[in-house]
């Protein structure tokens, strides 16, 4: 469960950041002979139809938050103990979903469309409370999970299955405050840093310009007050 939780948050946290895709971008050199390299695969890659819709924030929200219920309450779980391609797909799966909502809510590389700053921080409080509400399903269950696999494993040393079953519930409590917590911060420093700069463009464009929006904005306020003096006179004289 924690290498779980490692893989679905922290590692996305450190990664988003990075901005791999827009990295990838300038440090592989463009093809010039209409071949497709690393650089062009990528550029079709975050250009399909699919990786237009899997970077919607919602949709990447709703991934992140089901993953885990999905994977712990059905025969993925018992797939990814059996064999070692659902293994693998698994420690994939996790990543990917991590690093789409994480993209979401602090990413660097561009995407088609981003929520308001206020919705990230709803968002991210949702999913977090879905996660922390599995954690505790975990904790509360009567039985042991897949137990024909954890149940018949024949240690004789340390705590039960169950015992290690309810501490992974924990572990998916917890593990996944710290995470949100950085997160939540990141998300109010980028929104501070997004109104500064969106400040100073409107100052520089007032300094370019002369302040006319501001000038405009008088005149028009100027002429509404001389019409509403001149409606107010002709009723008068009325």
């Amino acid at each position: 469960m924690v290498g779980h939780m490692l893989l679905n948050m922290a590692i996305p946290v450190l990664l988003v950041p990075g901005a791999p895709v827009t990295l990838a971008m300038r440090a592989i050199a463009k093809r010039q002979d209409e071949t497709r390299g690393a650089r062009e695969w990528i550029l079709w890659a975050v250009h399909t139809p699919f990786a237009r819709v899997v970077t919607n924030p919602i949709v990447a929200a709703v991934i992140f938050g089901a993953s885990l219920w999905v994977f712990y309450f059905t025969d993925l779980f018992r797939w990814a103990m059996y064999d070692h391609l659902g293994h693998e797909w698994m420690i994939v799966h996790f990543l990917i979903a991590g690093y789409l909502f994480i993209q979401s809510l602090i990413g660097i590389d561009p995407v088609p469309y981003r929520l308001p700053w206020a919705m990230r921080l709803v968002v991210l409080i949702l999913v977090m409370a879905t996660h922390a509400f599995f954690g505790i399903t975990i904790m509360m269950q009567s039985g042991l999970m897949v137990a024909e696999w954890f149940g018949s494993m024949g240690r004789t040393w340390g705590a039960t299955p169950m015992m290690d079953q309810y501490v992974g519930g924990g572990a998916a409590w917890s593990i996944g405050e710290i995470p949100t917590l950085i997160l939540a911060i990141v998300v109010g420093i980028q929104w501070s840093q997004s109104d500064a700069r969106a400040e100073r463009r409107a100052d520089r464009n007032a300094d370019r310009t002369g302040d006319a929006e501001l000038v405009e904005y008088n005149a028009r306020l100027a002429a509404l007050a001389e019409r509403d003096a001149r409606e107010s006179e002709g009723t008068a004289r009325l």
